[in-house]
Order: C-alpha cells, then sequence, then structure tokens
C-alpha cells in the first residue's frame, strides 16, 4: 500500500474515499472502532467534514459519526482519483 498518501481521516475531504490503514489509539478504543467496522483495509467515504464538530463516514455500507478527536486517530490512504 503506497504510506505516501497516508493522512488523517479528519482531512478527507466530502465525497472523497480513503482506505484504512493503521489506529494510533489503545486497546479499548480499537476495539470500538473495529466493532464500527473500521478495520485495516476497508474504504470509508466522507459524508460530512465541516471543519469542526463531528464527521460522518460510510463504512461497510453503514454511516457512523465520529467525534473529531478519534477521527483523528485513524490513519488512512486517499483513494486515486
Amino acid at each position: 500500500m503506497d504510506h505516501t498518501r497516508a493522512i488523517s481521516l479528519t482531512e478527507l475531504s466530502v465525497d472523497n474515499h480513503a482506505t484504512i490503514l493503521a489506529f494510533n489509539v489503545g486497546t479499548v478504543e480499537a476495539t470500538r472502532l473495529v466493532s464500527l467496522g473500521f478495520t485495516p483495509g476497508a474504504e470509508v467515504s466522507m459524508s460530512q467534514n465541516y471543519g469542526r464538530g463531528p464527521l460522518i463516514v460510510t463504512v461497510r455500507g453503514t454511516r457512523v459519526a465520529l467525534g473529531r478527536g478519534e477521527a483523528a486517530k485513524i490513519v488512512v490512504a486517499r483513494s486515486a482519483e
């Protein structure tokens, strides 16, 4: 996987897609993210990102709202446009 495009999930613009690479969280937070469908290799699509407040992403066909602090700890690679 091309890690040169690695960014935080909070940096992804609306209607853009990315692949999850890793988490920068502890075990408890990682378990919660995995239970929501956020697993390395899964594709996410940004539905709402106003630059502050929660953001909404679609992962595995489900829309999920994430706090900005939590989303900042998810490392993704932008999909090629």
